[in-house]
């Protein structure tokens, strides 16, 4: 790389300082996090490491690099889109325009799922193999999992590098979300325990495993029709309306797959789902009416209902 000219330098500082106030003017809501985030990607540096090269000046093409995020940033792109990727749990995925983009509130989906399903500790089957790898006990039970409007694969991905002895079904309707998930799953080597298919909800699936799986978790389209529009613009203009939109009360499709997801899982199952949190109790209530029993609301990190948790009965 080329070095800028001491005479026309612009230091991590001096480029921080003025893309704050750029994205100030901008609207940006987290200006300062927004300039972190940018400056981030484009030197390769962690935010702890900005701060303590203040004063290193920035390549020609970090500045370039730069310059096109900034300019992005200030017409209302995510970040997530303008890096390309994101860390969700313990993975990092990549992320694409007309796909969902993961956000952290989506994690606790995960977490609930495995409180739920009480599955042993993964450390206590795991041993060193003779090169050094990672060698999984046979006894480590087997988790067949249902990952329904997977989107970017983030949650199946999660779930099998997690657990591995998870096998999971990835399920999506659009093209450019089934794309995008099986991309995730050959760059973090998951190809052997996810299979990502082409469905219409749970349509895909072969009816002759009905019974058979242990957990179907979704974050299906669920936001109210009405409250599309009002949402964040980073949300509104950059994600898909397909992956938003819930119809009227954001549980349409919610109510088409309860009576299959009730099928498909084995007694004892377990459903967990993310939804729109003023529509949970009715969700909940829809559950325990179609089949469902030990149905409850999990909460976030910031305390707000997010998950639907329920089990087939034994």
């Amino acid at each position: 790389m080329t070095v800028v000219a001491d005479n026309d330098m612009w230091t991590i500082k001096a480029a921080l300082d003025w893309t704050i106030g750029f994205l100030e003017r901008k609207g940006d809501e987290s200006p300062r996090l927004s300039a972190e985030w940018l400056m981030s990607e484009a030197t390769g540096l962690s935010r702890i490491e900005l701060y303590v090269n203040f004063e290193r000046p920035l390549t020609l093409d970090e500045r370039a690099t730069l310059r096109d995020f900034v300019a992005r940033r200030g017409k209302g792109e995510p970040l997530q889109l303008i890096s390309g990727k994101v860390p969700f749990r313990y993975i990092t995925v990549l992320v694409a325009p007309n796909v969902l983009i993961p956000r952290p509130e989506t994690e606790v989906l995960v977490s609930e799922a495995f409180a739920e399903l009480k599955l042993p500790r993964v450390a206590d089957h795991v041993a060193a193999g003779e090169n050094g790898e990672e060698v999984v006990s046979p006894e480590l039970p087997e988790l067949r999992v249902v990952d329904l409007c997977t989107g970017s694969g983030c949650i199946a991905c999660s779930i099998a590098s997690e657990y591995p002895a998870a096998h999971v079904v990835a399920l999506d309707i659009a093209p450019e979300a089934l794309a995008l998930a099986g991309k995730n799953v050959e760059v973090l080597g998951l190809g052997n325990r996810i299979e990502v298919l082409e469905s219409d909800l749970l349509g895909a699936l072969d009816p002759g495993k009905k019974g058979t799986f242990d957990l179907i978790v979704s974050n299906p389209p669920y936001v109210p029709t009405k409250v599309c529009d009002s949402l964040p613009r980073e949300v509104s203009e950059w994600d898909p309306r397909l992956a938003l939109d819930g119809g009227e009360d954001g549980l349409d499709l919610f109510r088409r797959f309860l009576p299959d997801a009730l099928s498909y899982l084995k007694p004892g199952g377990v459903l967990a789902v993310e939804l729109f949190e003023g529509h949970l109790e009715q969700a909940r209530n829809g559950a325990c009416a179609a089949g469902f029993d030990q149905a409850r609301i999990a909460l976030d990190l910031t305390g707000r209902p997010r998950v639907l948790i329920a089990r087939k009965p034994r």
